[in-house]
């Protein structure tokens, strides 16, 4: 009997996983199987620009796994029971249950409303298609003078207010922040974002937490009411709450708690990789919630499961978060780097040039789902005849 590998989402971590297993696992020995609930690869770093009125081509997932020898499951997971090594899922077809030998675990995550009031009624976001293309057709709606407030000054936040900004300069933008706005960058690059922001006229309302959204404002802890037809909520990531419901051991965060090896410290046959891994760095500190995060992750948890599987040795590959790369509209952009303690460097790249560099990244993330087994090998490595469950000592 083959062992069936199911991986959860096809996200950057999950399709990018599921490529790299199909890519280096006999088809003879294993069977993997994608599940998802939308039939396109969603580009989530570029959500912000479909939401303003951009056109993005979205890939068919069915299309980017042809001929790979993994089948893919459209439909929504609703619950797993890592007891049983089963997922329930549900779709337009019907309702089901897979039964796995591996599973990945790879669903993301959502925007994080914090218990504010007015939030899930009134605010938009930008962390999926649908509530992207909801932004969409409000903001189509918005005439001259309108006015929008993005909430959260993290990447999500700024890029989403500085390309909203330049793609509509006919709006009045605002972005809220808890602290100072850039207070994580170098000087440098500080400066230049506060130039950027002065540049597309967005109006910066620092040291205020936002208490509340209402239809056409949002109040702030001091009491003070943001005038805001549109608010967007970028005020961070949750996790969904399966993985909790399931009785794998999860962090405060709803994250799965993995080892070095992205395997689930409680049960281990299951994985994780992407948003959903309460994963640390190479920093002694968590991976942040982030598309670089999901590359690490996923190349890990990858790497453990072939090795496993296969009777190897469990190789580590890095945990170290590099810097962060900040769109600020199409033609500007800041790339920062960090130390070792995620503190940012003296030095950054900005401008076009920092501009470009994203495009790239952007178009090389695309690609590379677009094309799931590229490379492949012409001989495949065959598992073990009894795949160790229990543990492979893992690489110095």
């Amino acid at each position: 009997m083959k062992h069936r590998i199911v991986v959860l989402g096809a996200g950057y971590a999950g399709a990018f996983a599921a490529g790299s297993l199909a890519r280096r696992l006999s088809p003879a020995d294993t069977e993997i199987t994608v599940v998802n609930a939308v039939p396109d690869f969603v580009e989530r770093m570029r959500l912000h620009q479909l939401a303003i009125g951009q056109d993005l081509a979205f890939r068919k997932l069915a299309d980017a796994f042809a001929g790979t020898g993994v089948r893919l499951r459209l439909a929504r997971v609703t619950g797993v029971d890592p007891e049983r090594r089963t997922v329930a899922v549900t779709g337009e077809d019907s309702d089901g249950e897979l039964t796995y030998d591996t599973l990945l675990y790879a669903l993301g995550s959502s925007v994080a409303h914090h218990g504010v009031p007015g939030v899930a009624e009134y605010a938009f976001d930008v962390t999926g298609r649908s509530s992207a293309l909801r932004l969409r057709e409000r903001l189509a709606d918005l005439g001259e003078g309108g006015t929008v407030l993005v909430v959260g000054e993290g990447l999500t936040g700024i890029e989403t207010a500085t390309e909203f900004a330049e793609s509509r300069p006919d709006l009045w933008v605002a972005l809220a922040a808890r602290g100072e706005l850039g207070a994580w960058l170098s000087p440098k690059a500080r400066r230049h974002l506060r130039q950027a922001f002065d540049r597309l006229g967005i109006t910066v309302h620092e040291h205020t937490g936002i208490e509340a959204v209402e239809p056409t404002r949002a109040i702030a802890a001091d009491g003070t009411s943001i005038p805001a037809d549109v608010t967007v909520w970028s005020a961070g990531f949750a996790v969904h709450p399966i993985a909790a419901a399931s009785g794998l051991e999860v962090a405060e965060t709803g994250q799965i708690v993995v080892d070095r090896t992205m395997r689930s410290v409680s049960h281990p046959d299951v994985y994780a990789a992407g948003d959903c891994a309460y994963a640390i760095g190479e920093n002694g500190r968590p991976l942040p919630m982030s598309c670089a995060s999901a590359g690490y992750t996923n190349m890990q948890a990858t790497a453990a499961i072939i090795a496993r599987l296969t009777g190897s040795e469990v190789p580590t590959t890095g945990l170290k978060y590099h810097g962060n790369h900040i769109s600020l509209g199409q033609r500007d952009a800041i790339f920062q780097m960090v130390d070792g303690d995620a503190r940012s460097k003296s030095w950054y790249l900005g401008g076009r040039t920092a501009a470009r560099l994203k495009s790239g990244v952007l178009k090389a993330a695309g690609w590379g789902i677009a094309h799931p087994t590229f490379g492949m090998p012409k001989r495949k490595r065959r598992l073990a005849t009894a795949p160790d469950r229990a543990g492979v000592k893992v690489a110095a």
